[in-house]
């Protein structure tokens, strides 16, 4: 059975169409890389996925039951913007998703506990190259540092399925090529299922073992959130294939001009 199902799925707020008709599936362990013009619903869907937004109509399917209204261990998310806590260290920051799990009233933990979530924390802290920064705090970090923190935010709970909405976008070249890496890694190594939001298409070849291209199948001018977005394109990717296949020539253009 797929781990992710889409049947017949519709997101609309009020008159305005975001998603419509949407029918895929995707296995455990797929990279999931999705590119589109503004406004075409693949924000939408990410927080479809997390559990923010429900559909209007259709089904999306968790492991063939709908996906819970409201996030969860299962899936965990990172943004462009990073979402750490200023007054909080490195170390801290990471556990305490640890600290609210086990205990939800103080956000506490002691004795053996506390000992074991901060072993995990630095052990993932040093996945993500971190190590030196623990005791550090996010306005003391570089861009690509915050970022790092912010994916090991999101593995400290062992999620099933990573949602990645433009990590990298705000990030210098260099660093951006460093992040694919890690983010590579940390894929295999934990076994992730991976959904990642870009408007960089070689990134989208680069990273995902597969590629979505969203856009309207049908426009109207007069009205234009009658439509709304679908999966226009499903293409496999090869590994370090960077090229944009032919039936992508009409719409890189615009994608990338966004």
């Amino acid at each position: 059975m797929p781990m992710i199902q889409a049947k017949n799925l519709w997101k609309t707020y009020g008159d305005n169409i975001v998603l419509e008709r949407m029918n895929v599936s995707v296995n455990a362990g797929e990279f999931i890389t999705m590119v589109g013009t503004s406004g075409c619903g693949k924000s939408t869907f990410l927080k479809m996925l997390l559990g923010m937004e429900s559909p209007s109509s259709g089904e999306l399917l968790l492991d063939g039951k709908p996906i819970p209204d409201e996030p969860d261990q299962s899936r965990g998310i990172v943004f462009q913007q990073y979402s750490v806590f200023p007054h909080l260290t490195v170390l801290e920051n990471v556990i305490i998703a640890r600290e609210f799990e086990y205990s939800p009233l103080l956000g506490k933990l002691f004795g053996s506990k506390k000992k074991a979530v901060v072993e995990e924390a630095k052990a993932l802290l040093e996945s993500v190259g971190l190590t030196q920064a623990t005791h550090r705090y996010p306005h003391e970090l570089s861009g690509g540092m915050k970022q790092r923190l912010a994916i090991a935010q999101a593995l400290i709970r062992q999620p099933r399925i990573l949602l990645l909405d433009e990590p990298f976008g705000a990030l210098d070249p260099g660093i951006r090529a460093d992040m694919h890496q890690l983010i590579l890694e940390l894929w295999r190594k934990h076994n992730l299922t991976i959904f990642m939001v870009t408007h960089d298409l070689s990134e989208g070849f680069y990273l995902g073992t597969r590629l979505w291209v969203f856009d309207k199948l049908r426009r109207d001018n007069q009205a234009p959130t009658a439509y709304g977005a679908s999966i226009t394109y499903d293409l496999p990717v090869t590994r370090n294939n960077t090229q944009v296949p032919p039936e992508l020539k009409t719409v890189t253009q615009e994608i990338q001009d966004f």
